[in-house]
């Protein structure tokens, strides 16, 4: 699976006067088998070794360096002789903190180089690797002629052929003069102790065959490999050939030479730590780098791979990526205009439109926090989140002017709120003219607010505070660790809190994805999205995702079920993320066949269970894979997941994603791990894991330890492979007889539907006893349904109150929201009573 090698470039600075900074690639998954340094050559740069570095960065830290003056180092006036570049890199060893002994890897000159450093740093460098290496660098006369020339003349020259150099020709010529030309390793190679594999071609113009030959002749017990028909640039030409050499170098050297962490192999420990790895497909790294990048990153990368590739497609507009980072810069610059100041909160009350996308990158280039809020929620949950999260701006659909009445109800502002900007959109701001002008005649284009926004509040149009702002990138500085996203839980037991997620927290929940379907193809998949992007889920998986693929997002600002299939049939998505209900209702669709939902190659369905009905169903229609997988808001949100094309357990949530950990723990005692099979709180660990929750540090406390460990509230099982199964919530479980002897809603829920009368079922604890709500298909008493239950449950299981309803109030994605069903109670209503819920919740 290709990643972009970009996303892993850091700078390191090797002298401050003069300001030397080298650039390198850096990528270092969890516990990694060993270190690999790569130097290239005269005229090289660090990209050269990208085949390498995508093959060994799965299970080893990786890093190429520029050397001075190349790539993307800095060029100072200097000698370029063999004495700095050593120095520079110790200053990279020191920076990086690479205390343990490495594979040192160098390319022509950046051989003599990586040569040079293991002769004088043996404790540093554990095994070398020459590829196309001299015992001298002597270029032809041509070459030797183009060096010697004046520096005007090298100058002008170099803008011809620049592109096939790492380096501008006056800093090859201070390198050729300085340090090759000079340079002679017949002494050196005969001092090298440790382990080296030497690796050349038959083919290579450069240099005279004899002065490669003698490498290897002067090397004690080197290992040769002959790669024959292949030049100079041997790693590109030859690469798997290049890449299988230095993979059997490894294996060999950690099998015989010293004893190489033979007992104590950091793999073979987390294979032990971790039972699911062994579970995991083909392609699918046990633990992944995370870059140390802002989100904005992963949209900046996909420019770079894509830049004329469609970005966005909403009902017939495409958007590029080139245009959609233009979009982005604008709205990041017209927020900095107007006073944002890093950290400042930006909240989003958008469906799936591409201000939303806009809003959402360009409120974290311009350093601010973006907030999501379902546009589903209350104007009264809008007005109490803008509250708590103190939000200074807000972009909202013209429809949504309720939120103008609810903010005028709630002056003067006892929710404390900090709302000054409001920035206000339609959903035909970024339709073609001949949409804009179905719209109108369709009479679908929505009218202005009718009410005024509270007193000193400024309110604009998206695209008109946009209009005339630089496209340039802001360039505001932003750390990993920064502060990202603010995203309430859908608080299906509790009043919504608001999750921290970071940055990094992010942009690792996207590369954790995007690693566990190792099929996807880099600027080849489109996405249907129609999960909102407001929702953690619809986030990582719809948004995130699909960009740090460069892929195309199809937006849909809500799932109409003929309008969907229209959509999969005209633009033929390959990749659906979604909840169960979307594909119940595919699945159940009349003549679903005839709209070719076949072009889909992978669903991931989350939120709620599965059904293996739905599940075998709608993979027959698609011959694609749908699985099920497992998350929540405090881990960004995705932790589970079964394998796409691996070993899939039917009513499990799954396996542990790359570089997260999970355990049962005990359900009084939450620090241990309960016995494999026993029932116990789930707990998760890894880089997804949220910073915390906004302004409630004792909630945090609550769930969040100091070794990153989360309580995720869930009670799970895990069996003896590591796959995992929800139970039910913590927060819905009794106690009836013993302290030690929890009750689970599943236990009655399961034996209330076996009542033909029963539609839909929900057990909630109140005061510690179990009450039944119940939608009713058919007339039903709840002298019936207690009847039923004493015969099927034990006393104490017995349902204390039966509560008829018509509907449940629910999240987005369909969780009953079991605080709503507990308020009923307040209303002091009859066993018998049918009583009528308020709303429908989210």
């Amino acid at each position: 699976m290709e990643i972009d090698l970009e996303l892993y470039r850091r700078e390191v600075l090797v002298s401050p006067s003069p300001v030397v900074r080298l650039s390198l690639i850096d990528i270092s998954p969890e516990q990694p088998q060993h270190t690999l340094v790569f130097l290239h050559g005269f005229g090289g740069h660090a990209r050269q070794w990208r085949y390498q570095l995508q093959e060994f960065s799965q299970s080893n830290r990786v890093i190429a360096i520029d050397l001075r003056g190349h790539g993307h180092s800095d060029r100072p006036r200097t000698r370029y002789d063999m004495p700095e570049i050593q120095a520079d890199l110790d200053a990279v060893w020191d920076h990086l903190g690479l205390h343990d002994p490495v594979t040192l890897v160098g390319h022509s000159f950046g051989g003599a180089v990586a040569a040079e450093f293991a002769q004088r740093n043996p404790q540093r460098v554990e095994r070398l690797v020459l590829i196309a290496t001299g015992v001298k660098f002597r270029l032809n006369a041509l070459y030797r002629f183009g060096l010697s020339l004046p520096g005007p003349l090298l100058n002008r020259l170099g803008g011809v052929i620049r592109r096939q150099l790492g380096a501008p020709l006056p800093v090859l010529q201070a390198w050729y003069q300085h340090n090759m030309a000079i340079w002679e390793g017949r002494e050196l190679f005969c001092q090298l102790s440790m382990p080296v594999l030497v690796v050349r071609g038959h083919l290579d113009p450069v240099l005279a065959k004899p002065l490669f030959d003698e490498v290897a002749r002067l090397i004690p017990n080197v290992d040769e490999v002959d790669l024959g028909a292949a030049g100079h640039m041997v790693m590109l030409e030859r690469r798997a050939a290049v890449n299988r050499a230095i993979e059997r170098f490894l294996s060999s050297a950690r099998e015989s030479w010293r004893g190489w962490q033979s007992e104590g192999d950091g793999r073979a420990q987390l294979i032990q730590a971790r039972p699911w790895l062994a579970h995991y497909e083909d392609g699918v790294p046990y633990t992944i780098a995370i870059p140390r990048i802002p989100v904005t990153g992963l949209l900046d990368s996909a420019l770079r791979r894509r830049p004329h590739h469609a970005a966005l497609l909403f009902e017939g507009s495409r958007i590029t990526y080139r245009h959609l980072v233009q979009e982005v810069n604008r709205f990041a610059n017209a927020l900095l205009e107007l006073g944002l100041v890093k950290g400042d909160r930006v909240m989003l009350i958008l469906p799936n439109l591409p201000q939303m996308v806009v809003a959402y990158f360009g409120t974290l280039k311009a350093g601010g926090v973006a907030v999501f809020t379902l546009p589903s929620n209350t104007t009264a949950e809008w007005v109490r989140q803008l509250g708590d999260s103190q939000a200074r701006y807000a972009v909202i659909l013209k429809q949504f002017n309720g939120l103008f009445e609810a903010l005028n109800a709630a002056q003067p502002p006892a929710q404390g709120w900090s709302l000054e900007y409001i920035f206000t959109t339609e959903v035909a701001d970024y339709l073609s003219e001949t949409r804009r002008a179905a719209l109108r005649l369709a009479g679908s284009a929505p009218a202005a607010p009718a009410a005024q926004p509270p007193q000193g509040m400024l309110v604009q149009e998206f695209k008109s505070v946009m209009k005339d702002q630089d496209i340039a990138d802001p360039q505001v500085e932003l750390a990993p660790d920064d502060l990202a996203a603010i995203i309430y839980t859908g608080g299906t037991t509790a009043e919504p809190k608001g999750v921290m997620l970071s940055h990094s927290n992010l942009v690792a929940n996207a590369l954790q994805a995007r690693h566990w379907i190792p099929q996807a193809e880099e600027g080849r998949e489109r996405f249907l999205c129609v999960l909102p992007f407001a929702h953690s889920y619809g986030l990582t998986t719809a948004l995130n995702l699909p960009v740090a693929l460069a892929g195309m997002l199809i937006l849909k600002a809500r799932f109409e079920i003929e309008d969907i299939l229209l959509t999969i049939q005209r633009y033929r998505p390959t990749i659906f993320p979604g909840v169960p209900q979307m594909y119940l209702e595919i699945k159940d669709y009349p003549g679903i066949r005839r709209f070719g939902i076949d072009s889909i190659n992978a669903c991931i369905s989350g939120a709620a269970p599965l059904p293996v009905e739905v599940q075998e169903a709608f993979e027959k229609l698609t011959r694609g894979r749908l699985v099920e997988g497992y998350g929540l808001t405090e881990a960004s949100p995705i932790t589970h997941g079964n394998p796409v094309n691996g070993l899939r357990k039917v009513g499990s949530i799954g396996i542990p994603l790359p570089s997260t950990e999970a355990r049962v723990v005990g359900l009084k005692q939450s620090t241990q791990p309960v016995p494999v099979g026993q029932i116990g709180e789930l707990a998760v660990r890894g880089p997804q894991v949220m910073l915390g929750y906004w302004r409630n540090p004792q909630a945090t406390h609550q769930v969040l330890d100091d070794s990153g460990w989360l309580l995720t509230g869930d009670i799970a099982q895990m069996d003896a492979d590591g796959y995992f199964r929800i139970v039910a919530r913590k927060a819905d479980l009794w106690y009836p007889s013993r302290p030690d002897q929890p009750a689970f809603p599943r236990d009655v829920e399961e034996v209330l539907f076996e009542i033909p009368q029963v539609k839909e079922a929900a057990v909630v604890p109140v005061a510690g006893q179990p009450v039944a709500f119940i939608i009713a298909r058919n007339p039903l008493t709840a002298e019936a349904v207690t009847a039923y239950c004493k015969r099927r449950l034990p006393p104490e299981m017995v349902p204390r109150l039966v509560i008829f309803v018509d509907e449940f109030p629910r999240t987005f994605i369909g969780k009953v929201l079991r605080r709503e069903l507990a308020k009923v109670l307040k209303t002091g209503s009859e066993k018998s009573t049918s009583l009528e819920l308020p709303g429908s919740g989210v």
